[in-house]
């Protein structure tokens, strides 16, 4: 993985750019509605890019035909017992 991308974090690429970067957990919607609208104010009032770091995951896997319990049966143990968004 290290030899797959050129820098370690995705928002590695902001930082060349020098935009905002604002990290927000994807579990959280009330969250990432604010930081969406904070993002959009910014842009509107200094004309300037920012990243949103979305940090979330696909609950089933890269595809609803796969199982992913048989590729990683550790994390989805852990993410089985986590309520959905729409629960929380």
């Amino acid at each position: 993985p290290e030899s797959s991308r050129s820098s370690m974090y995705a928002t590695d690429v902001a930082r060349m750019i020098e935009a905002p970067i604002i990290h927000v957990n994807g579990d959280d919607p009330e969250a990432v509605v604010r930081v969406a609208r904070l993002a959009f104010e910014f842009r509107q009032a200094f004309n300037k890019d920012v990243v949103i770091d979305l940090i979330c995951y696909r609950r089933r896997g890269h595809n609803e035909g796969d199982n992913p319990e048989f590729t990683n049966p550790q994390m989805y143990t852990l993410i089985d017992k986590k309520r959905s968004v729409r629960k929380l």
